[in-house]
């Protein structure tokens, strides 16, 4: 699931927007600044102009989705940021949200490098930069890899993989995860020792980079 920071110092404001997203944009994570195992997705910042710098002099790739009072931003952040001024309407806001995100993952900053691999979420593939090779990859696998990359040298549980790439689907289970690491490893490794792409330890997963 993609992960949105969320960041404001309206704490009604932000409690109402999150249910609503909960509600109507149920493929979405939310953490706040008090969470940092996971890299966000997306960057999604109410009036705060001083979080708004500091999270781009942190050189965070992630979009930006800023909500304001005014039409009017610095102009050291115009290049940097979508604006959408408030009060708006939900079902906009929601398909900013959803833009942002796929704005991204079209770019050449969506793209993710490590150990010689490059993933590319739109061409839903993934090269292995040692020859060249592109393997076709399924939602389901670039969502795991995606997830793998955000926690970055973390080892992360199956059961977390379950909430958080297949949330809970009451047919998934840690056999699911099981069986989908190994047939992704199989198809992506190619029996290659050294283009291992996710390891095993102590019982979860973290990406080789």
């Amino acid at each position: 699931m993609p992960v949105i920071l969320f960041v404001s110092k309206d704490d009604v404001f932000k409690n109402d927007l999150i249910s609503q997203i909960k509600t109507h944009a149920g493929e979405f994570t939310i953490i706040d600044e008090n969470e940092t195992a996971v890299s966000p997705d997306i960057l999604l910042i109410d009036e705060d102009i001083d979080a708004l710098r500091k999270y781009r002099q942190c050189n965070l790739k992630a979009p930006v989705l800023f909500l304001s009072s005014s039409a009017e931003l610095p102009e050291d952040m115009l290049s940097a940021v979508q604006n959408l001024v408030k009060p708006f309407e939900l079902d906009d806001f929601l398909d900013r949200l959803r833009a942002s995100l796929n704005i991204y993952d079209n770019s050449k900053e969506g793209f993710l490098n490590f150990n010689l691999y490059q993933l590319r979420p739109v061409h839903k593939d993934i090269v292995n930069l040692r020859n060249g090779r592109e393997t076709k990859l399924t939602e389901k696998e670039i969502a795991v890899i995606k997830y793998l990359y955000k926690s970055q040298d973390r080892i992360v549980g199956k059961n977390e993989l379950l909430q958080n790439v297949w949330g809970y689907a009451p047919e998934a289970t840690t056999h699911t995860i099981e069986t989908h690491i190994y047939r992704l490893r199989q198809k992506v490794e190619n029996g290659t020792p050294d283009a291992q792409l996710i390891l095993t330890v102590d019982g979860g997963y973290r990406l080789k980079v």
